[in-house]
C-alpha cells in the first residue's frame, strides 16, 4: 500500500475502520427530506390538536356574546368622544 504522499490522483486508498464509522455517522446525521419532515410536522400538529380541551357550544356562544358586548361598549364610547371633539372643533374654528 502506498503512503498518502506517494498517491497519484485516482489511486485507490483503503479506508480504516475509524473512517468507515465516521462515514456511517455522517449518513445518520443527515436530516430527512422535505416531504418526510413535512409529514412528521403534520403528524405532530394533529397529535397536539387531539390533546386540546375544546369548549362546548354553550361556552362558545356565551364568550362570543361577551366579546360583542365589550366591542359595542367601546364603539359607543369612541363615537361619543369623536362627536364631542367634532362639536368642539366647530366651536373653535367655525367655517365660513
Amino acid at each position: 500500500m502506498k503512503k498518502n504522499k506517494d498517491l497519484a490522483k485516482g489511486d485507490f486508498v483503503e479506508q480504516t475502520p475509524v473512517q468507515k464509522e465516521v462515514k456511517k455517522d455522517k449518513k445518520k446525521d443527515k436530516k430527512p427530506g422535505f416531504f418526510k419532515r413535512f409529514g412528521m410536522k403534520a403528524k405532530d400538529i394533529f397529535s397536539e390538536l387531539k390533546k386540546v380541551n375544546w369548549p362546548n357550544f354553550a361556552k362558545v356562544v356565551k364568550k362570543t356574546g361577551i366579546v360583542l358586548a365589550v366591542v359595542l361598549c367601546f364603539l359607543v364610547v369612541i363615537f361619543a368622544f369623536d362627536t364631542g371633539l367634532l362639536e368642539l372643533l366647530k366651536l373653535v374654528a367655525p367655517r365660513g
